[in-house]
């Protein structure tokens, strides 16, 4: 279902879809919050790109409960805190937050890995044993739970409204490239080889569509040992 680029501000009326769709494409839009679905037991794929998301509402897997991958590249997350409700989809493995203020923020990627570990790949990069291990030694015990409830905190005073852009018009993938994204990672053998990958995403290729290079000599650092399923 294609709802992009219309300059839609909310999330409403999809109970008039009666869940036919798997994948939603809100992409292109100016939705400021994350909300609004009835209940879409077959919705896999969120597309919602180029809006400006700078918060997540709560209970998304009760709207959501099938939900795989979510797409919330180029918005206006700022706070870590704002990705906590995202922990409670645990079908949830496929997410994008690129290109959004959050992911400048000191141990970004450890505090996702360990607030939402369903996921798999996050930023089109598969998340790694090792990851996973010193994301657990950092947020265990008193120093670590005072670390996270910190960060809470300033999540609390972030004002939504604030600094927003104007402008945004970068595009980004639409369904068939995110199928080719899918199809690539779950081919990468190697970090070299998703570390490529990450940089034809940003350059504005899409993996799958470019001639495959050869095995990578940095073979010796390895992906995590469970292999990405392919397709929604």
């Amino acid at each position: 279902m294609y709802q992009k680029g219309y300059k839609i501000p909310v999330i409403e009326n999809l109970g008039a879809t009666l869940d036919q769709f798997d994948a939603i494409d809100f992409s292109d839009n100016e939705i400021r919050k994350l909300d609004g679905f009835p209940l879409l037991r077959r919705l896999k794929t969120l597309l919602m790109n180029n809006n400006r998301i700078c918060r997540i509402g709560e209970s998304l897997e009760q709207a959501l409960p099938s939900l795989t991958e979510l797409i919330l590249t180029n918005n206006n997350i700022a706070e870590l805190g704002e990705l906590d409700p995202l922990a409670t989809i645990k079908s949830l493995t496929y997410l994008s937050i690129l290109r959004n203020p959050v992911t400048n923020k000191k141990h970004y990627r450890l505090y996702v890995i360990h607030k939402v570990p369903q996921v798999r790949v996050l930023d089109f990069q598969k998340v790694k044993l090792k990851e996973r291990q010193e994301a657990e030694k950092m947020f265990k015990g008193k120093r670590g739970a005072q670390l996270a409830k910190d960060i809470a905190r300033r999540t609390k005073t972030f004002n939504p409204g604030a600094g927003l852009p104007t402008d945004k018009k970068k595009t980004g993938p639409s369904p068939g490239d995110v199928e080719a994204i899918k199809t690539a990672i779950a081919n990468a053998t190697t970090l070299a080889e998703v570390e490529r990958l990450k940089g034809l995403l940003q350059a504005g290729q899409i993996p799958g569509r470019e001639r495959k290079s050869g095995p990578s000599e940095d073979a010796e650092e390895e992906m995590e040992e469970d292999p990405v399923p392919n397709g929604s």
